[in-house]
């Protein structure tokens, strides 16, 4: 979910051999390991257990979003990607052990649709660790779900400079998942990865692994790709420092187009938990 959306750029800038209802939480780990097929020469790696302490969690076992872990970004005006929606903190609800954040035909000034957008910014924040979501999204023309990490000096640094880690995007009715990284080197760049899912509207569990040296995307607990950032190579010291976290449903945008299928709406985006390990 980039803050000015440019296409991405699924291209590494290194030299690596791999360039290119709820059921109990507590089993999660172990239940959504098998869907995930990826196009990168990682296929089948599994992931580590560098990350073993949990560290911050959000469960969702309220009864209201948890203000102390998450605010909100507000508004409209195409967040730099010509988007549709309204963001609004009524359109994120706990419910069933779930945040849902709900995209609507709600007619909000000059925007025709509503979503939610919530973030840690100012209140968690993270430098390395795992951090992974079992999330739920909806699948339909024109929606956007995207869970992601931003730098938390981008209030002084601007955007690319702060870094920008997307660990989940999806675009429309595709079963295509982008995993992403973006940051300021002379200039906007960035690299990705993607990997397919043959069930994408189900629930899976979407994560990085993020150290001094790497970071590492993952589906289903596999992963299927990495970059490195070892030593600000690049000029990826913007991934040194600490990040927050974002969740968000879209509706429209550069990347997936202006046609929304309204016969989707409302569509939900469904967040089990999400947790920071280091």
């Amino acid at each position: 979910m980039k803050k000015n959306k440019l296409l991405p750029l699924y291209l590494s800038f290194f030299t690596l051999p791999l360039l290119l209802c709820s059921c109990s939480k507590s089993q999660q780990n172990s239940t959504d390991q098998n869907s995930a097929s990826s196009i990168a020469t990682v296929a089948n790696a599994t992931t580590t257990t560098t990350f073993s302490t949990l560290v911050w969690s959000d469960e969702f076992d309220g009864t209201a979003v948890n203000t102390a872990n998450w605010g909100y970004d507000l508004g409209g005006g195409g967040w730099g990607n010509n988007e549709k929606e309204y963001y609004q903190a009524a359109n994120a609800t706990v419910s069933n052990g779930n945040l849902v954040i709900t995209a609507k035909k709600q007619r909000v000034k000059s925007n025709a649709y509503t979503s939610a957008r919530l973030k840690t910014q100012g209140k968690k924040e993270f430098t390395y660790g795992r951090i992974e979501a079992r999330i739920k999204i909806p699948v339909g023309k024109g929606l956007w779900p995207a869970f992601w990490m931003l730098g938390a000096n981008i209030n002084t640094v601007s955007w690319p400079a702060c870094g920008e880690t997307d660990i989940m995007e999806h675009i429309n009715t595709d079963n295509t998942f982008y995993g992403t990284m973006h940051w300021d080197y002379n200039g906007h760049k960035s690299a990705g990865g993607n990997t397919t899912i043959s069930n994408p509207g189900e629930y899976h569990i979407y994560s990085i692994e993020w150290d001094a040296t790497i970071i590492r995307w993952y589906v289903d607990s596999v992963q299927y790709f990495e970059n490195s950032i070892s030593n600000g190579v690049n000029g990826t010291n913007s991934f040194q420092k600490p990040f927050f976290i974002l969740l968000n449903l879209a509706v429209g945008g550069n990347w997936p187009g202006q046609t929304i299928d309204e016969s989707k709406l409302p569509a939900s985006m469904y967040v089990d938990y999400v947790r920071v390990y280091q």
